[in-house]
């Protein structure tokens, strides 16, 4: 079959269908001197829209889409640049986007053949097209440089206007590849999903694979539209049909489709394809690239998978990097993209994007979550400023025979002494240096909490490396994808761990804690063992890794530490990242806050801060329970761990401490004693009833009871006692009559410490105003919970975009993170959280925190939880309460579905002055895994919006 040429169109005169989202003023046919002739391609240009409206560009960006798609591909980045220049918004941008010759609406070339496999080896001139005139990538890289000549675009550039690249796909090979040859005129590049390299010792991806062979190329990109169609079915969420036939538009007929062929044919999947060393220049090309980078990445892609993004991270140490958990492929369909791309074009623009030296060290940070300096310890080197190492008690303490481990969740509960685990931390650390560990690589520990995680994780941060901890809790599909994100050099676990890595095939070489038979050593594809260093390495003193030079490495309170995983409640998982010296100062805080000092013993029912024993000098007791559901801590669990390890401090979630107090029957006089013996109960990750409390006060009589509130980017920021919580639950004193307002939500306490906390007062939308109040300022008013302090996150972990949105204030100068949570301050300073940002309803009347409502529903004889939700169009929305009953002994509660009416005359009662539109029972408010006690709003409200619309009850 031969293929005819065709001249270049504008998609409002030849489209036979509907185009939605495009503007037909944007299209512009441009003739450029190739490399075979003039030819013409179809361009989306917004810069005649500019200049009409007369706005001058402060930069311009250039995109090249992919196969086979088109330049209808960058749509909502131009209608958003557009939209942001007429509104003086921010900086103006010009989109210049062509359709690739061969695609789109552009010209068609001749060809005298159908495309075939590695079509270009052997070709006359195969560096710009093949035998039978398809384009090859030399040829596509010619095409870019010929229409930024003709657009005259190297001379603005030149001249000192800023031009940043855009990729995706095959096209962000293009613009990669044109970016790392022009460097002089590129102020900046950014791809979404491609690749420009291929491992050989790696498969080609499946789609791909299927679309090479042989018999299957021409038929299946040519003459059918079935490899386009495969293409836009690859939207998460899918497609609607007018979209679909939008990107199909230029692609009607086999004639039309010779160009999505020539591009599969050109792709290089080995050395000895014509267009593989053009593919390795760009390659190179890439890895010398030093201004800023950005890469947006969509993880459910079946062709770009997470290797390439691997690759290109190593390439561009200096990217930024945000991974849109729930997109794929069609990354500019399934999110939004302008939003990404304009806040770090305007980094670009004031100089803050990060860049590259000479030497390929990223400037400001080794991190791709750009961690800055803040109030948070920065500097080199471990002072009184900085605070002291992680390892420090374990360097001070290496002779002690005092116990610093006590594991009654494992096979061994006999007590390790200080010593004993010094020494096994510093054989761990020299074994696993001579495995290949190095500063700087990623471990993820698949241990559940005990001596052996506590070991390894301390042998890691003696190293230098950063440690990856995904909780159980997230489930596999949860801690698959967190482990993809973090996409570690190593992971630690168990046989149990090691065989969910290999099922998911997790990135990373596999080590496991203990020695295992050499068959299932094989099939998990273990290298060794914990044990086995620490067997083969006993008496090592660690020093630090030997650099080059010789001399050791010592991690610095800048180096990144660990990445800890927040609970996904609120959506998928986020890799929060620590420095060395921001989890110092945690430590210190937790030393100082509540008076933990050298010899205490923690007994912690909560993962993370069983893994802080050693760093604040005090014995890590871990109780048996699961670690994936707090409430499996039983009262004779704790009274064991407590004698075991002398516990004078006790942590537990408010789930767990539920369970505590639920089981306490089985208790003897001599477990009721070592109790007795705990002076202080901490309890974290939701608000702990005066109730509960009572109950617990009765367990342990000497202990005080505070109620720290964090979260995984700050771990410690406000603290409440006892007699706080239960002086504020007191029915409030005043004049007959006179009606007395308490506060909404739950009372966390007051800042500990250095930590300061602002509220940024929510508007009518919803959404925060950008200018956080402190003090007297504050009182009373609703908003977001806005924070700094020393021990905060330095970022998120390849999260770019969340990232800079969660650290956009600069007041006074200082760090802060923006928490999502929503509250106020009351006229004494103390906090009182009312919920999450995205779980505010907003009414006709304005925006209606959860937090204040559901804590009055929740005080209801009879109700076991609530939530409290937002149904309708946002500006009109309708607040329903959800309710869990709480059965009378073996009665069974309400059906599922609408309240009985003495039971919502009841909430809206207790709700008001919250006007509750409607009551809906549920057998169970779904919570998260880690807490069990942080509502799934969201969930809830869907669920309750189909029930109010007349669909099938179900639970949520």
């Amino acid at each position: 079959m031969r293929i005819p040429a065709a001249p270049a169109t504008l998609p409002a005169d030849s489209a036979s269908v509907p185009l939605p989202g495009w503007d037909p003023a944007w299209s512009a046919l441009v003739p450029i001197a190739t490399v075979d002739g003039q030819r013409t391609l179809h361009v989306l240009d917004t810069g005649d829209v500019l200049a009409q409206a007369g706005v001058e560009p402060d930069g311009t960006i250039l995109a090249v889409h992919g196969n086979p798609t088109w330049s209808y591909l960058w749509r909502s980045l131009a209608a958003a640049t557009v939209r942001t220049a007429l509104q003086g918004e921010g900086p103006v941008w010009r989109v210049v986007a062509p359709d690739q010759l061969d695609m789109g609406f552009s010209e068609r070339l001749p060809h005298g053949s159908l495309p075939r496999p590695a079509a270009a080896a052997g070709a006359p001139d195969p560096v710009f097209a093949n035998d039978a005139g398809y384009r090859t990538l030399g040829g596509r890289l010619a095409d870019l440089d010929a229409l930024v000549t003709a657009l005259g675009l190297d001379v603005q550039a030149r001249a000192g206007h800023p031009l940043l690249t855009l990729g995706h796909d095959w096209g962000g090979v293009v613009s990669l590849g044109w970016a790392g040859r022009h460097q002089d005129l590129v102020a900046a590049a950014m791809t979404l999903n491609t690749a420009v390299h291929h491992d050989e010792s790696e498969p080609i991806p499946a789609p791909l694979q299927a679309a090479l062979a042989g018999p299957l190329l021409a038929g299946s990109t040519v003459l059918t539209d079935a490899f386009l169609r495969v293409t836009t079915a690859l939207g998460h969420p899918g497609l609607d049909r007018g979209l679909k036939a939008a990107y199909h538009a230029p692609y009607a007929s086999a004639e039309r489709r010779g160009g999505i062929g020539g591009f599969v044919a050109d792709i290089p999947v080995g050395p000895q394809h014509a267009s593989y060393p053009e593919l390795r220049r760009v390659a190179a090309s890439v890895a010398a690239f030093t201004p800023p980078a950005l890469l947006l990445w969509g993880p459910k892609d079946p062709v770009f998978l997470d290797r390439y993004q691997a690759d290109l991270l190593q390439r561009l140490p200096q990217a930024d990097l945000h991974r849109f958990e729930t997109a794929g492929h069609l990354l500019a369909e399934d999110v939004d993209i302008a939003t990404p791309i304009l806040r770090w074009a305007g980094q670009v623009l004031d100089g803050t994007a990060r860049t590259r030296v000479p030497d390929g060290v990223a400037v400001a940070t080794t991190s791709e979550a750009a961690p800055e300096a803040g109030p948070g310890p920065v500097e080199d080197r471990w002072n009184e400023t900085t605070g002291r190492p992680l390892w420090s008690y374990l360097e001070d303490w290496r002779d002690s025979p005092a116990p610093a481990l006590v594991d009654m969740a494992g096979d061994d509960r006999t007590p390790l002494s200080w010593n004993r685990l010094s020494s096994v931390v510093d054989a761990i650390a020299t074994g696993l240096v001579a495995r290949g560990v190095r500063p700087g690589d990623r471990i993820s520990l698949m241990v559940t909490p005990g001596r052996d995680l506590t070991a390894a994780l301390y042998a890691a941060l003696k190293i230098g490396a950063v440690v990856v901890v995904a909780d159980a809790g997230l489930g596999v599909a949860g801690m698959t994808r967190a482990v993809r994100a973090a996409r570690p050099d190593w992971v630690i676990g168990k046989v149990p761990g090691l065989a969910v890595a290999r099922s998911q095939r997790w990135p990373g070489r596999r080590l496991s804690v203990s020695s295992l038979p050499a068959p299932l050593a094989r099939a998990l594809g273990v290298e060794d063992s914990l044990y086995r260093m620490a067997r083969d390495h006993e008496g090592a003193r660690f020093a630090g890794p030997r650099g080059t030079d010789g001399t050791a490495h010592v991690p610095a309170p800048s180096d990144p530490a660990a990445i800890l995983y927040t609970s996904g409640s609120t959506g998928p998982a986020k890799g929060v990242l620590y420095t060395h010296g921001r989890l110092s100062a945690l430590a210190g805080l937790l030393r100082d806050v509540f008076h933990v000092r050298p010899g205490s013993s923690l007994l912690a029912g909560f993962a993370p801060f069983a893994l802080l024993g050693p760093a604040i000098g005090a014995t890590s007791v871990t109780p048996d329970m699961s670690v994936t559901e707090p409430a499996t801590l039983t009262a004779q669990a704790v009274a064991d761990a407590a004698r075991a390890g002398q516990a004078t401090i006790l942590f537990a979630s408010p789930a767990a401490l539920r369970n505590v107090v639920a089981t306490a029957a089985q208790l003897g006089p001599e477990d009721h004693a070592v109790l007795g013996r705990i002076d202080l109960v901490l309890s974290a990750g939701a608000p702990v009833h005066p109730q509960l409390m009572a109950q617990v006060a009765a367990l342990f009589p000497r202990a005080e009871f505070h109620s720290p509130y964090g979260m995984t980017e700050a771990l410690l920021l406000a603290d409440i006692d006892r007699d706080a919580i239960i002086a504020l639950a007191a029915p409030a004193a005043g004049p007959p009559g006179d009606a007395i307002k308490l506060d909404d939500g739950v009372c966390v306490g007051h800042p500990v410490g250095p930590v300061r906390i602002a509220i940024d007062p929510l508007t009518a939308d919803g959404s925060p105003t950008g200018t956080p109040l402190e003090g007297p300022d504050a009182a009373g008013v609703l908003g977001e919970v806005v924070i700094s302090a020393p021990h905060q996150k330095a970022g998120y972990d390849r999260l770019w975009l969340t990232d800079s949105l969660s650290r956009r204030d600069d007041k006074d100068g200082l760090d802060w993170h923006r928490t999502q949570d929503v509250g106020h301050l009351d006229a004494a300073g103390r906090l009182w959280i009312e919920g999450r940002l995205q779980h505010v309803a907003l009414t006709a009347d304005g925006p209606v925190a959860p937090g204040g409502p559901e804590a009055r529903i929740d005080a209801l004889d009879g109700v076991s939880r609530s939530a409290v939700v937002g149904v309708g169009p946002r500006g009109t929305q309708a607040v329903v309460a959800v309710v869990e009953a709480a059965a009378a002994g073996r009665a069974r509660g309400p059906r599922p579905g609408l309240a009985p009416r003495e039971l919502t005359a009841a909430v809206r009662a207790a709700a008001a002055p919250v006007p509750v539109a409607a009551v809906l029972v549920t057998d169970r408010v779904p919570v998260d895994i880690r807490h069990n006690s942080k509502i799934d709003r969201t969930r809830i409200a869907h669920w309750a919006d189909r029930v109010l619309s007349g669909g099938k009850v179900g639970t949520p």
